[in-house]
This record gives C-alpha cells, sequence and structure tokens, in this order.
C-alpha cells in the first residue's frame, strides 16, 4: 500500500476510534463491532481506489466509492472527530491539511 493511502488509513482509525471512544464509550485503542465494521470497510474501498497510489484524500474525490449509509456514517464520525484531531493526532492532522491542499487535484 502507498504511503498516502497508509497515511489516510491511519487518520480515518484515529477518527473512527475518537468517535467510537465518545459515542460508544470504549477505551482508546478499542473499536466496538459497528466501528470496526466502518474501519474494515473504509480500507476496502481505499485498497480499490480507482486513483492507486495518486488518490487524493477522499473529502476531495469526486468519485464516491462509498455505499450512501457508510458515507453518511463516515460523515457523522468526521463531524466528532475532525476538530479534535488537531489536539488528539497534531501531526497526522497536519499531514491531512497538507494532503487536501496540495493532493486534491486530480
Amino acid at each position: 500500500m502507498a504511503f498516502s493511502k497508509k497515511l489516510e488509513l491511519e487518520t480515518i482509525k484515529k477518527m473512527i476510534l475518537l468517535h467510537c471512544q465518545h459515542e460508544h464509550s470504549r477505551s482508546p485503542n478499542e473499536l466496538c463491532p459497528e466501528c470496526s465494521r466502518l474501519y474494515t470497510y473504509a480500507e476496502q474501498r481505499m485498497d480499490k481506489c480507482v486513483y492507486g497510489d495518486n488518490k487524493p484524500v477522499c473529502s476531495e474525490c469526486p468519485v464516491h466509492c462509498y455505499k450512501p449509509a457508510m458515507r453518511e456514517e463516515v460523515k457523522k464520525v468526521m463531524r466528532y472527530a475532525g476538530p479534535r484531531m488537531m489536539w488528539q493526532s497534531p501531526i497526522l492532522a497536519i499531514r491531512y491539511l497538507y494532503r487536501k491542499k496540495f493532493k486534491s487535484t486530480l
């Protein structure tokens, strides 16, 4: 898996962990079954990304490869975890913002 995909996966996992900890009262490194399914789904979608190693961040991608229900779940996670990422995982947050700004053009 390419570096950008690994970073994107690491970022989404951290976001899901933050959300799960808040919504489902889990420990910081444990996902409930529902959140675990969401992460597995995100991982599968990233593996099948049509852009391969040149993928933009998912929020800037013109191709919507998530099923509508899963897309809504990811949006819910991002709405909660996104603003908290700068405090919880500043390096991942800065890397994400950089990729969003400079790698989003296809």
